[in-house]
């Protein structure tokens, strides 16, 4: 059979999915619709996002340059062919956090190799419409992800705060002999110094929160430095040449070690660019990301800046938030902070040099302190002890194993407790009989009591008495029927005796996986085996088929034991046990 209509239909749907995440001229329209306020923000944005970009890229152990031709060419990218309006990428503390055990295993070239396999992968997941799923991670394993990020962007930067040359590939035992080796030779400059700038920062974006007091703050450290010759260690000189063009050249058996850490890269590029991104829409009302288009520009931003000499990007969050209150309408603004950015390094490059590297330090904790968010720690660990241990745990992982391992610990935990919780709402209630309207009333309509007078109830009350009297009971499924909890919910049913009829009402059960039809089915058998007979009534029509495929349907139907309303059973029910003789080749067990 030949393949061609196959290969067509993949084309057209590759074209289609194509058209759906490439820039559109009313992009460029809105950009020329405001450029005034839109340049205003994205002056802002380059000025709180300079000492940010080398900071995170001497953090990221590739260096300033590094940062900066991040913050520069995927800030560009992203904003041009992403999903947001208003959204600013470059580099970010928790890419840092991935990237710094890959440098320390595979250097540079091993950091270009994973933003390669990283953007592959996130402009595939943009083209498959991955976009969606994102939002189906539990908020405790998103808040207690990044609280642990917040934890290793503080601990990285111990060494630089207190001016010592401790490094280790994991951070955690880097910041512990930094700490040690600080205590054998004190550096009270450099500690002064990040100490200064992280209370600067705390206090004045507090404070000022327009005013860019971090950029303020590192250059009141350089100046303070330079006059009073303290000896700290600075950034020092910037390459002449910023960008690098270059291809990276590794074996197929270190490409093949990469891709693990490239799927972390690509899972954390994709989760904090789609919240920021869900961010950004919350504080401008007059936009909405598409997430499918977000995934895919960040995938063009990763291909571009490991091609260029940078790092691995995200969107950020925080620097988003200050475009977004700058008054951004449009992408001009990420635009224009990445040009910023362009033009401060390239004519002021030996100023730069100049920073300290404790400064640095300050403004990433500093940073890393203004991630946590006490208020939405507060109110998770308050709703439930389930959700406490799950932000716990994800913390946890988080800093003392690595970021993928700690995001699927914390999903498959928050998945199980929440399969654990619904299997508790699964229930199996003996009903009165009285509730049910036996003339009139259908299996959706058998809670609205209120339409009933009095005289109809002690009809009813006599109506229940009367077939208890002749050993008929009903039963109501209520809730999901699946693997969790099947068999609890069922195993009242197995212990019932002296009923001549079981009706089993199925009218409000609200899932039934194949777990749940085969514990029915065996159910249903254990009580024809004991001279029970069954009857189902309201069974939704969706889960006849999975009944079927247990046999057990066709065996009722053929009884003619299924029934759509309940008060069609309890007649039948009773025309049953009031002639010994009804359905005598019913009785048995079925096959």
């Amino acid at each position: 059979m030949s393949t061609t209509p196959t290969r067509t239909e993949a084309l057209h749907l590759l074209r289609a999915r194509l058209d759906a995440v490439r820039p559109r001229r009313r992009d460029l329209r809105a950009m020329l619709r405001t450029p005034r306020g839109d340049v205003v923000a994205g002056v802002t944005v380059g000025v709180v996002a300079l000492p940010l970009a080398l900071a995170f890229g001497i953090a990221s152990g590739l260096g300033a340059t590094a940062g900066l031709v991040t913050a520069v060419v995927a800030g560009t990218v992203a904003a041009l062919f992403g999903g947001s309006h208003v959204q600013v990428s470059g580099p970010t503390g928790a890419m840092t956090v991935v990237l710094v055990p890959i440098v320390a295993q595979h250097g540079a070239e091993g950091v270009a190799v994973v933003g390669l396999l990283a953007g592959l992968l996130l402009v595939a997941m943009g083209l498959v419409g991955a976009g969606r799923y994102v939002r189906f991670i539990p908020l405790p394993v998103i808040e207690g992800f990044t609280l642990g990020i917040a934890a290793l962007i503080a601990l990285q930067q111990v060494p630089a705060a207190l001016g010592t040359t401790s490094a280790h590939e994991h951070v955690v035992v880097s910041a512990v002999g930094a700490v040690l080796d600080w205590f054998v030779a004190p550096d009270l400059a450099a500690l002064a110094l990040s100490a200064g700038v992280a209370l600067v920062i705390l206090l004045g974006s507090r404070l000022r929160p327009a005013v860019p007091v971090a950029l303020l703050a590192v250059v009141a450290a350089t100046v303070v430095t330079r006059l009073a010759d303290l000896p700290v260690a600075t950034i020092g000189a910037l390459p002449s040449r910023l960008f690098s063009l270059g291809v990276p050249s590794v074996s197929w058996s270190e490409l093949r070690v990469l891709v693990v850490p490239a799927a972390a890269v690509a899972a954390l590029a994709a989760l904090e660019s789609l919240l920021s991104a869900t961010v950004a829409d919350a504080m401008s009302v007059s936009t909405r990301h598409d997430p499918d288009r977000e995934l895919f520009g960040q995938g063009l931003a990763n291909l571009a800046s490991p091609l260029l000499g940078g790092i691995p990007a995200t969107a950020a969050i925080a620097r988003t938030a200050v475009n977004v209150r700058s008054g951004a309408r449009s992408r001009l603004a990420a635009v224009v902070h990445s040009v910023v950015l362009l033009v401060v390094v390239l004519a002021l490059a030996p100023v730069v040099g100049w920073i300290p590297l404790a400064a640095l330090a300050g403004v990433l904790i500093a940073t890393a302190v203004r991630m946590v968010e006490v208020s939405s720690l507060r109110a998770l660990v308050r709703v439930s002890r389930s959700d406490a241990f799950v932000l716990a745990l994800t913390f946890l992982a988080t800093v003392v194993l690595d970021l993928a391992t700690a995001v699927v610990l914390g999903i498959v935990t928050a998945g199980a407790l929440a399969l654990r919780q619904l299997a508790n709402t699964t229930a199996l209630r003996e009903e009165s009989l009285a509730d049910v309207d036996v003339p009139r009333t259908l299996d959706d309509q058998d809670d609205q009591e209120d339409q009933e007078d009095q005289e109809d109830r002690d009809d009813h009350g006599v109506e229940e008495r009367a077939l208890l009297d002749e050993r008929i009971v009903a039963y109501r499924l209520e809730g999901p029927l699946f693997f969790g909890g099947a068999h609890s919910a069922l195993l009242e049913l197995t212990e019932v005796s002296d009923v001549r009829v079981a009706i089993l009402r199925m009218s409000h059960v609200t899932t039934l996986d194949a777990t749940g039809a085969a514990v029915l089915a065996d159910t249903v058998r254990s009580l024809e085996s004991r001279g029970v007979t069954v009857l189902l009534s309201g069974v939704p029509a969706r889960f006849v088929p999975r009944l079927a495929a247990t046999g057990i349907h066709r065996h009722l139907t053929a009884l003619n034991h299924v029934f759509e309303h309940t008060p069609d059973a309890i007649a039948h029910a009773r025309r049953h046990v009031a002639r010994d003789d009804h359905h005598a080749m019913d009785v048995r067990p079925a096959e």
